[in-house]
């Protein structure tokens, strides 16, 4: 039997410990072009051990349609992202079944394999099982098809840290992330004692950020215009002092930011993070100087915060596991292990801790955004008011209607997420949400300055089947569904104006309408994240330029290197996407927002802000890693717009000061790879940093901390085929870099 699958959702994979007796390796056989000459792969999974109570072998994987290659195996699709296997093999006594399965499209990289692979037995409640990848690099042809294949193989890697590592100076001691705008030398040295404990007090400046460190033999005086200029320059000296032993040259520090908006998004609802890590995160980036944390806890797979009076929201919404009707819950995506107590796909904040969580973050100077996905992302919040329905009878929270029949995709291939502005329900929705939110910043003692609604990637085709949408449209005189989610904008704009709001959004809230539409929607807005920040077709006008013109404030927040889920090279197991750009620490740092955003005469640019979406995260070590360092080029453009380090210059900074500084406070971070180079005979290897260990193998097997390590040139074996080195710095290790020689 084989059914045809379309299913939607970028993801990750990752590696399920088990109890059962079912154990499963995954591997990717090879891309190639098919006969109808589109791009394709066959993925094998080798499910092993006592088979007679699986009836399912459940995954979740990136979108895809699927066609197994043994006739009486069955590959279904659960929701999109998210499929079984079933075959009559698995109960016929063997101890191991191969599935192969005929994908479109090409597996490029890690993230793109399967994960949240569990069993089912015959009663439909779920088991876990042993999960392993086998190697994805042992052929090109399990990573590329012909012609595009994006490896950094060695020999360029070892450019690449060649131009990094030569002729770089050694850093100073004021030499950090974000950089100074001014440092003066002084003479002697500072030793931290308990005698000289920095003083602080305020002075006047124009820039409520501005702040001057004084440091000499005798002491360090800490002035700034604010109390949040003198924690600013306070955390900044205590973590100069941590770096350098507790001693500082002599020197005056003058420093004030380019942008007040300094941010991160960081997407809890894909997959889940506690708020003792964001409580971790929130340090690190006071430690940045970075003020603004866009908390995206809403979307499509989950809702995280609990609002009272809706308990479904968080009860149904926030919990993902084995279904095949979403009654209970919704159906797992991304990862987990089938049941609704899977980490990462499940979880939520109750109100005691977001509270808790709003006065953590204001005590470092980070103002929190809450970000409520409307009117598309919200098949949690669309299916939680379903299960109130049905459970309670109330229909007044509804966000969908009855004998609706539109048919649409979005961007992650779902057909129900889009919540319905001509039902009365959504609302009621929005203004009890806003409220209860309200009343939380209150209870907390904390300014709230904007709620973010999303409004993004609402799919064409929406509301066309719904009757109320049609009657709705032709009551208001509306010229097609655009005009309706201009509507609900500005409804949105409106109720958070009466509450003494702003409201914020992704720029397809104004972007891309009627420019006399947009410059209606402006005064409601306190800005929009721009991250399409390139000239669509046809057109030559940043969307930067636009947006001030049309008066709307911008946050720059470019896809183009600013997106931390995109990996950090085409390396295949790099974790994370390639869709908008491959991103490293140089690529943020280069996303140089004079450049990108110009600011127009009568126009804002008021920030810069970062994104870390999660479908391919998993816990906090991989938060970490995507962040780190990628996230400290953003940080120095947010701080300093223009032009700084070099790229030499910030890697010898990295290395020397902040890469150090991190693993000491136990974060996690990307290590890059080692080059590799046959020179007359001989082998060659370097690293981008000043220390770490290379090991390397000659015999086209994964290098280990076992391997032969690389102390200088080495002969070339003759008959070598291929060299591979993985380096080690810091506790952490790289990827693996692959030299084929001799072909």
């Amino acid at each position: 039997m084989i059914k045809e699958i379309t299913a939607a959702v970028a993801l990750a994979a990752g590696i399920t410990s088990s109890a059962s007796n079912v154990e499963v390796a995954w591997q990717n056989l090879a891309n190639r072009i098919g006969a109808d000459g589109k791009a394709e792969y066959v993925q094998r999974f080798i499910i092993s051990g006592d088979l007679k109570d699986l009836s399912r072998l459940a995954f979740c994987q990136f979108d895809r349609a699927m066609k197994p290659v043994n006739v009486q195996d069955t590959v279904a699709r659960i929701i999109p992202g998210y499929y079984y296997i079933a075959s009559p093999r698995f109960a016929a006594g063997a101890d191991s079944v191969v599935v192969d399965i005929v994908t479109s499209g090409n597996m490029p990289a890690y993230s793109y394999g399967p994960d949240g692979v569990h069993g089912v037995d015959a009663a439909g409640k779920p088991f876990d099982v042993s999960m392993k990848r086998l190697s994805g690099t042992e052929r090109s042809e399990q990573w590329a098809l012909p012609g595009k294949d994006r490896m950094p193989y060695g020999d360029k890697v070892y450019e690449i840290n060649e131009k990094l590592v030569s002729g770089a100076t050694a850093p100073g001691a004021y030499d950090i992330v974000p950089s100074f705008k001014k440092v003066t030398a002084g003479t002697g040295e500072y030793v931290a004692s308990a005698s000289k404990a920095p003083q602080a007090k305020l002075i006047k400046n124009d820039n409520s950020e501005y702040y001057r460190i004084t440091v000499t033999p005798e002491g360090i005086v800490i002035e700034g215009a604010s109390r949040g200029a003198i924690y600013t320059a306070s955390r900044t000296v205590e973590r100069l002092l941590k770096m350098h032993g507790g001693k500082l040259p002599a020197a005056v520090v003058e420093d004030w930011p380019d942008y007040g908006y300094r941010g991160v998004m960081i997407d809890v609802a894909r997959n889940f993070q506690t708020l003792d890590q964001m409580k971790k995160f929130v340090d690190v980036m006071a430690d940045y100087r970075l003020n603004r944390l866009q908390f995206h806890f809403i979307d499509d797979e989950a809702w995280r915060l609990e609002i009272p009076g809706l308990p479904e929201l968080t009860e149904y919404g926030s919990k993902r596991g084995y279904t095949t009707d979403e009654k209970n819950n919704l159906a797992q995506i991304y990862s987990g292990d089938g049941t609704t107590s899977g980490k990462w796909g499940n979880g939520h904040y109750t109100r005691a801790e977001f509270i808790d969580f709003l006065k953590y973050c204001d005590a470092r100077g980070v103002k929190v955004i809450p970000e409520i996905e409307t009117p598309g992302h919200a098949r949690a919040a669309v299916h939680a008011m379903e299960t109130r329905y049905r459970n309670t009878g109330d229909a007044s929270f509804r966000l969908r209607e009855d004998g609706d029949t539109s048919k649409y995709r979005s961007a992650q291939d779902f057909g129900d997420n889009v919540i319905n502005p001509a039902l009365p329900g959504p609302y009621k929705f929005m203004e009890k949400v806003f409220d209860e939110i309200i009343a939380m910043y209150k209870e907390a003692g904390v300014p709230l300055e904007t709620i973010h609604i999303g409004g993004d990637e609402v799919p064409h085709g929406a509301w066309s089947g719904s009757p109320s949408a049609i009657r709705f449209m032709k009551e208001h005189n509306m010229s097609g569904e655009g005009d309706l989610h201009v509507y609900w904008a500005k409804w949105l704009g409106e109720t958070l104006q009466k509450r003494g709001l702003k409201m914020a959004g992704w720029q397809e809230v104004a972007l891309g309408k009627d420019e006399e539409i947009a410059k209606g929607i402006a005064p409601y807005v306190g800005f929009i994240n721009l991250w399409v920040t390139w000239p669509g077709k046809g057109e030559t006008v940043l969307p930067a330029v636009k947006a001030q013109q049309l008066g709307l404030p911008v946050v720059l927040s470019t896809a183009q290197g600013y997106y931390f889920d995109q990996s950090y090279s085409g390396h295949p197991d790099e974790r994370g996407l390639p869709w908008a750009m491959l991103t490293d620490e140089f690529n943020s740092l280069d996303a140089y927002p004079s450049v990108i955003s110009p600011t127009q005469p009568g126009g804002k640019v008021i920030g810069v802000q970062g994104q870390l979406w999660s479908e391919t995260v998993r816990g906090p070590e991989w938060m970490e890693l995507y962040l780190f360092p990628k996230m400290l080029g953003m940080a120095e453009r947010s701080w300093n717009s223009d032009t700084t380090y070099s790229h030499a210059a910030f890697n010898r900074v990295l290395d020397r000061h902040e890469l150090p500084y991190l693993v000491g406070r136990g974060v996690n971070i990307h290590m890059r790879q080692p080059g590799i180079k046959v020179d007359g005979g001989k082998l060659l290897m370097n690293s981008p940093y000043e220390g770490g260990v290379i090991r390397y193998t000659l015999d086209g097997s994964e290098p280990t901390k076992e391997s032969p390590e690389y102390t200088g040139a080495v002969a070339l074996p003759a008959g070598t085929k291929e060299v591979r080195a993985r380096l080690y710095h810091l506790g952490k290790e790289s990827v693996t870099s692959i030299l084929p020689v001799n072909k």
